[in-house]
């Protein structure tokens, strides 16, 4: 049993999380508060949301740089078509879905095809989204902002689903949290119980044995892009909703936010291995600590600081329970 317990990737997550809130808890009284609470599960959320889908993507063996400046693609394609053209809330969101769609499925095919490294092909990616997100925003409102979306049929209904607040004795939490308890719970249950979490890990571990006994590499990689750019889809869609505007440049530099916390989660840089339920609670300690330097009053630039010190003691200690777990199956 404590071998088993040894060995799961989401162990040294777990072990953080415990130090970060007990270092932020003793420091702070606001911090351990529900009010508290609510304040740092809400970045908690639709980081790990995001961290979810790159750490399927991670265990699958790839990397998508052009995550975070998808989520504002997709917010920009909501609240353009919205506001500057009038179509409904829904519709907007649908057509936001499917750009994200293509783009994760282009990203996929050429990863696929060419056998090009995807940190190039999504560095491409996202180079060019980026463009595209400035100069269309800027042809079209002569800013870098597109807003109103609060005028738009729907808007109402969309937000409480997406972007809205439920009370839970007497304290507003984010709804956004709802989704990203479900959706690692159900990207869980996909690793753990099911045959496309089988060839998750194969493709991850060894691309080329996993083709020998018959499984669907390609389709699996290419579905992973796209399950990412869906997750970016969402929260685009959920940011959009809440702030009833979209900054062209919103989510640039997110995309090394995800991959960190899914690494801090277990995830290995070499594929093969991690975990779901990890990259969240990767996401929950980056929760913890932007919120609670906050309410401790220091610096915010000190939050980087944490996040390099986060990402290097979590890729050692994966390391050394990558070394523990081999020598026990040996």
């Amino acid at each position: 049993m404590l071998r088993r317990l040894l060995i799961r990737p989401e162990l040294g997550a777990v072990v953080g999380a415990l130090v970060v809130f007990a270092f932020f808890a003793t420091q702070s009284p606001v911090f351990r508060s529900v009010d508290g609470v609510a304040n740092w599960l809400d970045p908690a959320a639709t980081l790990g949301i995001m961290a979810v889908a790159v750490a399927l993507l991670m265990i699958g063996g790839e990397f998508d740089l052009s995550a975070g400046v998808l989520t504002g693609t997709s917010g920009l394609v909501l609240v353009t078509l919205a506001t500057r053209y009038g179509l409904n809330v829904w519709l907007a969101m649908a057509a936001g879905l499917v750009v994200a769609l293509a783009v994760g499925l282009v990203n996929g095919l050429v990863v696929t095809r060419t056998k090009l490294p995807s940190f190039i092909v999504t560095l491409g990616t996202f180079l060019m989204l980026q463009g595209v997100n400035l100069g269309v925003t800027k042809a079209l409102t002569g800013t870098v902002q597109v807003s109103g979306l609060a005028k738009a049929d729907g808007y109402e209904v969309a937000r409480a689903l997406f972007g809205g607040t439920i009370v839970i004795g007497g304290t507003p939490f984010r709804v956004a949290i709802l989704w990203w308890i479900g959706l690692t719970l159900l990207a869980t249950w996909v690793l753990m119980r099911t045959r496309a979490g089988n060839w998750i890990f194969a493709v991850g571990g060894n691309d080329q044995a996993a083709r020998a006994v018959g499984v669907p590499a390609a389709r699996v990689k290419i579905g992973l892009f796209m399950t990412t750019a869906v997750a970016a889809w969402l929260v685009g869609s959920m940011m959009a909703l809440r702030y009833t505007s979209v900054q062209a440049n919103i989510g640039i530099g997110q995309e090394f936010i995800y991959i960190i916390a899914a690494v801090i989660g277990g995830c290995l840089l070499t594929g093969g291995y991690g975990s779901a339920i990890g990259a969240s609670i990767g996401a929950v300690i980056f929760g913890m600590a932007d919120k609670g330097i906050v309410f401790l009053g220091w610096d915010a630039d000190w939050f980087k600081f944490f996040l390099g010190a986060m990402l290097l003691l979590a890729t050692l200690a994966n390391r050394l329970v990558r070394r523990y777990a081999e020598q026990v199956r040996h």
